[in-house]
């Protein structure tokens, strides 16, 4: 099985993973809690690790985990904007939008990368990407104001792809 060398790391992060969904959805740091999400955890990774080879990409380190953070912001400050942008069409008197699909190109390598890429465009209101073809995203946007390419292709994932590029590679 390809990637099998890598088992030991792709448990390592799917537990992590998990322990992390765990203590933000029970919203406590009681030690009860916390072994249970652990023992919980640790036989759901022990379970799927072997199965889950795009666990095996994800590395940590401060700079890693730092990018991270700034991403997180990024993509927080992002998402904010965006759901303005969408109340100020819902809002306006006279809709003037032009939907439509862009094919963007991306740079990152590694699919959970490019899933990560993905599920933030399409968590940012007015965005959807309906498919992905190798090194294509096909997004979907409420209102494309401009015909340059480029410049929509970095007002949609550039800042985005940039960070990710660095966490995922």
């Amino acid at each position: 099985m390809p990637g099998a060398a890598n088992i030991p790391l792709q448990f390592i992060n799917l537990w992590v993973t998990l322990l992390i969904i765990w203590l933000i959805a029970n919203n406590t740091l009681e030690f009860n809690t916390v072994i249970v999400g652990v023992v919980v955890s640790a036989a759901i990774a022990l379970a799927f690790s072997r199965f889950s080879r795009v666990y095996s990409v994800i590395r940590w380190s401060p700079k890693v985990i730092i990018y991270y953070l700034i991403y997180l912001a990024v993509f927080s400050i992002e998402l904010v904007k965006a759901n303005l942008n969408v109340m100020a069409l819902v809002f306006s008197p006279r809709i003037n939008i032009k939907p439509g699909i862009i094919k963007i190109k991306t740079e990152l390598k590694s699919p959970i990368g490019r899933l990560a890429l993905a599920n933030t465009i399409t968590l940012t209101p007015g965005t959807l990407v309906v498919d992905m073809n190798n090194d294509y995203l096909y997004v979907h946007c409420i209102n494309i104001h401009s015909a340059d390419q480029a410049q929509l292709t970095e007002e949609i994932s550039g800042r985005f792809e940039k960070l990710l590029r660095v966490i995922y590679g």
